[in-house]
């Protein structure tokens, strides 16, 4: 089926999707045999985002981003470009089991504790008795970086799984998900929150015309109230201010925007289409030329020339996302030119200035275009005699881990004991969980053959990963 367009609210593309829809979709994805993954995104979890870096980068790559939270489609309403339908987790997960029973899907669960597991699993298939339950695994309680990966994914390797739903909670099940749906080969990864608390009857879930009538959230307060208080009083105040602040710009836009001027798609050399938007980048306008647009990404490298839109609004953001996305994974270059002031102002706002390239001149978003291209691969690079600087560029993520690390260590593994080596980040634009466990290994390994090996000159996006994966004192610190 044809999707709607996405709806980027604070930065985060929604899929304007029903549950009904959301199940089509899921199945299609399944029939690919493909690993894809999915979320189910409330207020909190896109305050957080605000906030983490590489969680923010994780939702913008999803194949599906669903809106759980009654605020967000209240937001997406204020934002004018309303959410069709809530699509909760809690209700969507009993949807997914009831078709895996129907249609034969292998089902995986992940998480909890081995006492709320085995019940979780007890309940699941006294409910859904002809259920392909192909594993039930709670791993012991450690950090992301910490946990036995290889031993998760023997185990999914040998259940063949077609639905895995992971409730490590959130941002920690979408960093695994994001280290791992790709290796592990799942059609359908599906970040599961506290649904496996849920079916174990650890936690009760809320009426189910509680869900339909957004009020769930007054349950959940009287369950947890000093949890719930917090999280109301902080998560829903920033997320509410800044949906404000995102509407008021775009009602100044509106009282703003010049006559309506077509627009065109050029090609502007033998590689590059230059993307002319109307004055106004709105849903319109999006229906209108989202085809001819992204079947522009999948030839060349492309310029969205923005010098004369006055205006984007949630759906022209959700585009943009979508053409970005797009254009990494096929490895070629996507600028946006001359962005007006209240563009560049929205683009802050939602936190998507590191995610796009900007520039002002139409000559130096050709130069941009080439250096995206040119980084997109990483490169290993040898300098000076005294210290080996090894100088990584582009992204440092699942992607491109393996070949990154092969061509490191073929730098590497001839040194003799005692030699330095510094890795300079200068050229990194983005390192995810998988990056930042595969430089822990590098580090330890080389300490162990009593090489001293450093990194330097993280950005502020790589330093935020750090952070926030507490490991930034070990990897800069120079501590062992």
């Amino acid at each position: 089926m044809n999707r709607r367009d996405p709806i980027a609210i604070l930065g985060v593309p929604f899929d304007n999707v029903t549950t009904a829809e959301t199940l089509t979709i899921i199945t299609g994805l399944i029939a690919s045999r493909q690993p894809h993954c999915a979320a189910t995104v409330n207020a909190e979890f896109i305050v957080q985002a605000l906030e983490d870096v590489e969680l923010r980068r994780i939702l913008f790559d999803m194949h599906l981003v669903l809106p759980d939270g009654t605020p967000v489609v209240w937001a997406s309403k204020i934002l004018g470009n309303p959410l069709r339908e809530r699509v909760a987790g809690a209700t969507l997960i009993p949807c997914l089991l009831a078709e895996a029973e129907t249609r034969g899907w292998r089902v995986f669960l992940l998480g909890g504790n081995p006492e709320t597991m085995e019940q979780a699993a007890k309940n699941t298939l006294a409910k859904y008795p002809r259920l392909q339950l192909a594993g039930a695994y709670a791993p012991p309680v450690q950090s992301l970086l910490e946990m036995d990966h290889a031993d998760i994914l023997r185990r999914l390797h040998e259940a063949k799984p077609d639905v895995l739903l992971v409730g490590f909670g959130c941002p920690k099940q979408e960093k695994w998900i994001n280290m791992h749906f790709r290796q592990a080969g799942v059609p359908f990864c599906l970040g599961a929150g506290t649904t496996i608390e849920f079916l174990a009857g650890a936690v009760r879930r809320a009426p189910l015309w509680m869900y339909n009538t957004g009020t769930d959230w007054f349950y959940r307060l009287l369950q947890q109230p000093r949890r719930q208080l917090e999280h109301y009083r902080r998560d829903l105040w920033v997320f509410g201010r800044l949906v404000l602040r995102q509407a008021w710009q775009l009602r100044s836009w509106k009282k703003s925007a010049a006559p309506r001027r077509p627009d065109a798609v050029t090609a502007d050399t033998a590689a590059i289409t230059v993307l002319k938007p109307a004055d106004s980048l709105n849903a319109a306008e999006v229906r209108q030329h989202r085809d001819a647009w992204l079947a522009a990404v999948e030839q060349r490298h492309v310029i969205v020339d923005l010098t004369e839109t006055r205006m984007v609004d949630s759906t022209g953001f959700g585009l943009l996302i979508r053409l970005r996305k797009r254009s990494r994974e096929l490895g070629r270059g996507l600028v946006l030119l001359a962005p007006n002031s209240q563009v560049r102002a929205a683009l802050r706002l939602m936190q998507l200035e590191d995610f796009f390239a900007l520039e002002n001149t139409l000559d130096a978003a050709r130069l941009r275009v080439e250096k995206e291209t040119g980084s997109a691969q990483s490169a290993v690079l040898q300098a000076r005699t005294d210290i080996m600087v090894i100088r990584w560029r582009g992204e440092v993520t699942a992607d491109s881990v393996p070949d990154l690390a092969a061509r490191t260590q073929a730098q590497l593994d001839h040194l003799p004991a005692g030699h330095q080596v510094m890795i300079d980040l200068t050229g990194v634009v983005f390192v995810d969980s998988t990056g930042v466990g595969f430089m822990i290994r590098l580090r330890k390994n080389y300490l162990q053959r009593n090489l001293v090996l450093n990194f330097c000159e993280p950005n502020l996006n790589i330093l935020n990963v750090l952070q926030h994966l507490k490991i930034d004192e070990y990897l800069l610190g120079g501590s062992k």
